[in-house]
Order: structure tokens, then sequence, then C-alpha cells
């Protein structure tokens, strides 16, 4: 009767050294500049007090409060 090994239609290439280093790694390129978070989950303590400023007192009377959000969320590596 036959093998019963199945064999892949598809060959493997083994990948030289050189060519190993070439692939990214996502863990090593980027992971700094990336924010960990999402943008809604970031900075709840600023983003409560600007809500609540804005919904009380209209978003002209309340620019400090966003700004310190909008600092907040570029120290969590959000682009603002």
């Amino acid at each position: 009767m036959g093998s019963s090994l199945a064999k892949s239609s598809s060959p493997t290439i083994p990948l030289q050294s050189s060519q190993k280093d070439q692939i990214p790694n996502p863990q090593e390129s980027g992971a700094d500049s990336k924010p960990k978070k999402k943008i809604c989950c970031a900075c709840p303590e600023t983003k409560k007090v600007r809500d609540e400023c804005i919904v009380e007192n209209g978003e002209a009377a309340c620019e400090k409060w966003i700004e310190a959000h909008r600092k907040c969320l570029r120290a969590e590596g959000f682009n603002v």
C-alpha cells in the first residue's frame, strides 16, 4: 500500500541569517512610539474634568482643561 505520511504541496525555504535580520520585529520597531492604550481609555482623570467643565460651562471656558487633557494624551504617545 502507500505511505501514511501526507506530503505538503508547498515547499519550505529555510531563511539564511541575512534574511532573518531583515524581518521586522513588531515588538522592537515602534513599540515605544505607539500608544499602549486606546485614546478613549487614556488619561481618565483629565478627561473627566474636561468633560464636566464643557458640560457645565461650554467649550470656550474650558481651554485650560482641554489643553491639560491634550498634554496628557501626548505624554501617552498620541498625536493630538
